[in-house]
């Protein structure tokens, strides 16, 4: 991205990361209760123990790719955009975790940038 001179890029729109980190679980949450489906009733569907979706929905656990796709599979939803979304909050709690970033600041760039 070309830099402009006296425009901070932290405020360029495409920069702008959000303040408020959402987890996937937050929102398969939200459309549980919406559709009026409760998570003992999704778990037994799809195959897990309650605990563990519970941990998804409650952004204690990490929504894998498989359990994603069973999700998605249960409730008609397309699991890319909840991946997606995973991604997204990693890597903003990784940029987030002031020891993580310190010790990227130690690593020596090995490869020139042509």
């Amino acid at each position: 991205m070309e830099h402009i001179e006296g425009i901070n890029d932290n405020m360029i729109a495409n920069n702008l990361e959000p303040h408020y980190l959402t987890h996937p679980g937050e929102v398969l949450k939200d459309e549980l209760e919406c559709r009026g489906i409760s998570q003992r009733r999704l778990a037994k569907e799809i195959g897990v123990p309650v605990s563990q979706l519970n941990e998804v929905l409650n952004a204690k656990r990490t929504l894998s790719t498989e359990m994603a796709l069973l999700i998605g599979q249960a409730l008609d939803l397309d699991a890319a955009p909840l991946l997606s979304m995973q991604m997204k909050y990693n890597l903003l709690t990784a940029k987030r975790n002031k020891s993580f970033l310190n010790r990227l600041k130690e690593i020596s760039k090995i490869a020139a940038v042509f």
